[in-house]
């Protein structure tokens, strides 16, 4: 989940990049046309280009801000999880632990009926 969040962070970044070219060559396009006679309506449309390109681009700013609140949230998840793993972990081999000194200590303890046995017979 947490990497499926990240590359659509950078999918979002890059669409951003793109929308931001966009404006910038609608932007320098306008400036070159600046002293040449147009048409009322191809400048109208310049405009409007621009202002959706805006439009987009706030949008997109938008989402990468939710996709950012996700990713900190998987996050958090994922930390909890390690952390519960851990525990589960150090647990675990604090019992293999224990386990083996049980066992130690019973073959100890057959070891030494064993000697007690047969000092017992001589």
């Amino acid at each position: 989940m947490l990497q499926k969040i990240l590359s659509e962070i950078v999918r979002s970044n890059e669409a951003l990049a793109l929308t931001d070219a966009a404006i910038a060559k609608s932007d320098a396009s306008r400036c070159a046309d600046a002293f040449k006679p147009l048409l009322g309506h191809h400048l109208h449309a310049s405009y409007g280009e621009v202002k959706e390109l805006k439009e987009n681009r706030k949008n997109i700013e938008e989402q990468i801000n939710k996709l950012e609140q996700l990713r900190d949230r998987q996050i958090k998840i994922y930390e909890k999880a390690r952390q519960n793993r851990e525990m589960l972990s150090d647990m675990r081999e604090e019992k293999r632990k224990e386990h083996e000194s049980e066992i130690a200590r019973l073959a100890q303890k057959t070891l030494d009926d064993i000697f007690i046995s047969r000092r017992g017979r001589n």
